[in-house]
C-alpha cells in the first residue's frame, strides 16, 4: 500500500498506492505508517496523487499516525492532494494541521 520513494537526512518520501481510501485499508495504512517511523525514525511526507476518494474513518488513521508521530517530535506531511481532497481537508480544518504540499520538489526545496 504505501511505497518507499526516497529517503532523505530527515525525512522519508513514500508514495500511497490506492484510490480508495476508507475503513477497509484505513488500519493497514496507519499500521504501515508507524512502523515506517519506527525503522527510520524521520518524519514522514505521504504522495496522496492516486488517491480519488477518502472516507471519515481513513481521516482518523491519518489523524491517529500523525498522533504517533508528532509524540516523537517528528510529523506526517501530505503531498499531490487532488482538488476534492484539498477541500475535504479544507471543510474538516485538518488543513490547519496537516503541512500540505503539491509535490516532493515543493516539499524538499
Amino acid at each position: 500500500m504505501i511505497k518507499i520513494y526516497k529517503e532523505l537526512d530527515d525525512m522519508l518520501l513514500v508514495k500511497l498506492d490506492i484510490k480508495e481510501a476508507s475503513l477497509e485499508n484505513g488500519d493497514a495504512f496507519k499500521a504501515e505508517v508507524i512502523s515506517l517511523f519506527d525503522r527510520y525514525k524521520k518524519s514522514i511526507a505521504i504522495d496522496m496523487s492516486l488517491v480519488e476518494y477518502i472516507d471519515s474513518s481513513f481521516l482518523g488513521s491519518i489523524v491517529s499516525a500523525f498522533k504517533h508521530l508528532i509524540s516523537f517530535k517528528s510529523e506526517v506531511m501530505l503531498v499531490g492532494l487532488s482538488k476534492d481532497l484539498t477541500n475535504l481537508f479544507s471543510l474538516t480544518r485538518l488543513d490547519k494541521v496537516f503541512k500540505i504540499y503539491n509535490n516532493f520538489d515543493e516539499l524538499t526545496k
